[in-house]
């Protein structure tokens, strides 16, 4: 569990923020953290891999209508087919970490190198070695989201939207009372409108392709909700097929589902963006909870004995991050990111847990 070597890694806080829960000036008034489970590095930054659109290799169902959806001359040009608004938008106006082509390395510092150890990390800023199974149950550590939730001026402002169900126990739906919507439960059990009605249908109605969580469309529905109805400042958003499809070896499904995530956070950005009490007042941070491995076989596969699991990207968007595009030569860790959430609105997350990682320098500098 050792900690990467600083020289790699930024681990410094670019600003300051106040002891305890006292906020700091900023323009950055509400904080979205929006995870795509298992998406790798190498798709963020180079875009669909040619040697894997083919049956064979990636159990292509129709590799010319994929080559011809995502395949360029560049990587620079695969990469912005893949994932227009990240590189359109998020690498323009703000920053993103993690190229190792060009030196930047973000990484995991839990062992397990899987999802429930990886969401603990980000969302506690520290690794915890208990923790060594999905199934684990509820989470004997509070996250930077309950304790927020916890501070008078954001109690009731700070919620959770995830397609798999485990986030109940990561979060401790129980302790924490945060307001929740995840897994397969209809997300709209009171006194729903026409379409609330529908989409909760649609919950109960569909095949489950996946026991645990629904389709990244179904969660898209319930969040735009929980915007326009709960007007959280601090919301978490989990997607959750990116990884499913990987471990279905089904390539181009999960370049065809990272391509509507992207999608949907361009919506969910525009939307926002839309409203008087975001616009211009909201960071978005996006990120992933593991890598995976590489070749034809190891993309599918991520665990404490995948080489390069560990690896994972981190971008961040908004009034406070300057826009300095994709970093070259520096790095951060994911355990940096609970206390980055709390330094974007001001508050310092390792005066309530010393143990957690700072944040990542550079996203919340001051103005």
């Amino acid at each position: 569990m050792r900690r990467l070597s600083p020289a790699l890694l930024l681990v410094a806080l670019a600003t300051a923020t106040s002891a305890g829960g006292e906020p700091v000036a900023r323009k950055t008034e509400t904080v979205v953290l929006i995870v795509t489970d298992g998406l790798r590095w190498q798709e963020v930054f180079r875009g669909g891999d040619p040697s894997l659109m083919t049956e064979k290799t990636g159990g292509v169902e129709d590799p010319d209508a994929l080559r011809s959806l995502f395949l360029r001359e560049t990587r620079e040009k695969r990469r912005e087919a893949l994932l227009p608004f990240l590189w359109t938008v998020v690498a323009r106006e703000g920053q993103i970490w993690g190229d190792q082509d060009e030196g930047s390395v973000a990484r995991v510092e839990n062992c397990y190198r899987f999802s429930y150890p990886g969401y603990n990390e980000m969302l506690t800023g520290a690794a915890d070695p208990r923790i060594d199974r999905n199934d684990f149950g509820p989470n004997p550590n509070v996250t930077v989201f309950e304790w927020l939730d916890g501070l008078p001026d954001l109690r009731g402002r700070v919620e959770v939207v995830g397609s798999w169900d485990v986030f109940a126990a990561i979060f401790h739906r129980e302790r924490s009372h945060l307001g929740m919507r995840v897994g397969w439960d209809p997300p709209f059990p009171v006194n729903p409108t026409s379409r609330q009605a529908l989409v909760n249908e649609f919950y109960r109605t569909t095949t489950h392709i996946w026991s645990d969580m629904p389709p990244d469309s179904f969660l898209q529905q319930a969040l735009l909700d929980s915007i326009a109805a709960g007007r959280p400042r601090v919301l978490f958003v989990g997607y959750g097929e990116t990884d499913e499809w990987a471990h279905e070896g089904r390539y181009d499904l999960v370049l065809e589902s990272a391509h509507r995530v992207d999608g949907f956070i361009r919506q969910l950005w525009d939307v926002m963006q839309s409203m008087p009490e975001y616009r211009g007042k909201t960071t978005f941070l996006i990120t992933t909870d593991h890598g995976r491995g590489s070749g034809t076989e190891g993309w599918k596969h991520h665990d404490w004995d995948v080489d390069g699991a560990e690896n994972i990207w981190i971008a961040a968007l908004g009034p406070d991050t300057p826009p300095v595009g994709a970093r070259r030569g520096v790095g951060a860790l994911q355990s940096q990111i609970a206390a980055t959430v709390a330094a974007l609105i001001g508050r310092d997350w390792r005066a309530a847990n010393p143990a957690a990682a700072p944040p990542i320098a550079g996203i919340a500098a001051s103005r």
